[in-house]
């Protein structure tokens, strides 16, 4: 196997051989494939296996591979050049087609990823409040930042400890990891630190542990909370930006956040990253205010004319209607094959994200989500893989669709997924 040759030549030279941990398959078994093409909703790997693809490049890629007219915007692009070191037209564009589509966002910068964009957010945020302490929640994910890796404590207030090597633990003293859905532990939170949070970020749909819903009220009385307490709400929609709907989750809740960040998709499959917001926050940033960012390849000709080529695309309601119709689809055939089954099971999806618990407990936190029987995930994962579907290799990764699934693709996929869990 082709794969097999280049997994055993890149750990000689990358560590695990690959250059993003999950894509190492450690935790669903076996040694991951080599992918050398990919149109539409299908992956073909250098072993000539064609998959249905649900990882969709971790969510980028809402239209498919290798759309023609993303494709062409890049080719266009790439014509006058890869990179200037200067201001372009593009980027001008791209803020105008953010600020319209996300109307909390008055002001947007480009960076190159969402760790970048979380990372510059919080600076942000610390800034315009002169606090250091921020909240997060444990299950959601905001890039590898320092001050970000970090994981909850035994109790509902406890400082978070590094959830990684090389994470100093006075950066983790500033960091205050609490459970999602619990009002209580915000409030107390709050209470315990007068006048020392900056700001609260996290996923609203949390989706780097499956996909989470917030309880009714619960985004709302974040905003109601942060606002009295005069701190920053971020929103890092870097995954559901513009997946979910033109405005994201933001726009589906009708709650506007101080700040969000942004990434995927408004890179059309190129490395890309933006956050932006209330305009006295933003106006803070250099050159303007004291704090500092910057970046050598940010605002990317290439990556801002895929962006603004996948956007434009999306600015339609039929198509986030056509992505929740497949998202349905799958969600039924998926639930159906595990009641027919009798096992434990929930496929919480909306629009075009889903994912498979194997548990019978209600899933709204991380502690919850961590009920899951991750060995009968890997089995899903392999036998599926075998039968030509492409899942994340993680029992706490979301899935994705995308345009190119309608039809055939589909329909297919449907049927692998209800045998495979029938055979399970």
């Amino acid at each position: 196997m082709v794969s097999e040759d280049l997994f055993q030549r890149a750990k000689r030279l990358i560590p695990g051989g690959v250059n993003s941990p999950v894509r190492a398959f450690r935790s669903v078994g076996g040694a991951p494939f080599f992918v050398k093409s990919a149109q539409g909703a299908t992956l073909t790997t250098v072993d000539d296996q064609e998959l249905i693809d649900f990882v969709c490049t971790w969510g980028p890629a809402i239209h498919g591979h290798n759309h023609p007219v993303i494709r062409e915007a890049i080719a266009e692009a790439l014509g006058a050049g890869t990179s200037f070191g200067t201001p372009n037209p593009y980027e001008v564009e791209m803020a105008e087609l953010i600020t319209r589509m996300v109307p909390s966002i008055k002001k947007v910068r480009m960076c190159n990823s969402g760790t970048e964009a979380t990372m510059s957010a919080i600076r942000l945020a610390r800034g315009f409040t002169g606090r250091d302490k921020i909240i997060k929640f444990a299950g959601c994910y905001h890039g590898h930042a320092d001050s970000l890796l970090i994981k909850a404590g035994s109790g509902a207030l406890t400082h978070g400890h590094p959830d990684s090597g090389g994470v100093p633990a006075s950066f983790a003293r500033e960091t205050i990891v609490l459970p999602f859905n619990n009002r209580t532990a915000v409030a107390e939170a709050f209470a315990a630190n007068p006048g020392g949070i900056a700001g609260i970020i996290l996923e609203p749909y949390p989706a780097n542990v499956g996909l989470i819903q917030p309880d009714p009220g619960y985004l709302e009385f974040l905003r109601e909370i942060t606002a009295r307490e005069k701190a920053v709400l971020i929103f890092d929609e870097v995954m559901t930006g513009f997946r979910l709907a033109r405005g994201g989750v933001q726009e589906i809740e009708n709650i506007t956040p101080d700040l969000t960040t942004l990434g995927k998709i408004i890179g059309g499959g190129l490395p890309v990253g933006a956050f932006g917001g209330r305009a006295e926050i933003m106006e803070c940033l250099a050159p303007d205010g004291p704090v500092y960012q910057a970046g050598t390849l940010s605002g990317n000709p290439l990556a801002m004319a895929a962006g603004i080529a996948a956007l434009k695309l999306l600015d339609d309601d039929a198509v986030y209607a056509r992505l929740a119709k497949l998202g349905a689809q799958v969600q039924s055939a998926v639930s159906t094959a595990l009641a027919a089954k009798g096992l434990p099971g929930q496929v919480p999806q909306t629009g075009s994200m889903w994912c498979t618990y194997f548990t019978a407990e209600p899933v709204r936190d991380l502690d919850s989500a961590q009920t899951t029987d991750a060995a009968a995930f890997a089995r899903y994962f392999q036998q599926a893989l075998t039968a030509g579907v492409y899942l994340p290799p993680s029992a706490f990764e979301a899935c994705f669709i995308s345009t190119a699934h309608a039809g055939t693709s589909i329909d297919r996929a449907c049927d692998i997924l209800s045998k495979t869990i029938a055979a399970l």
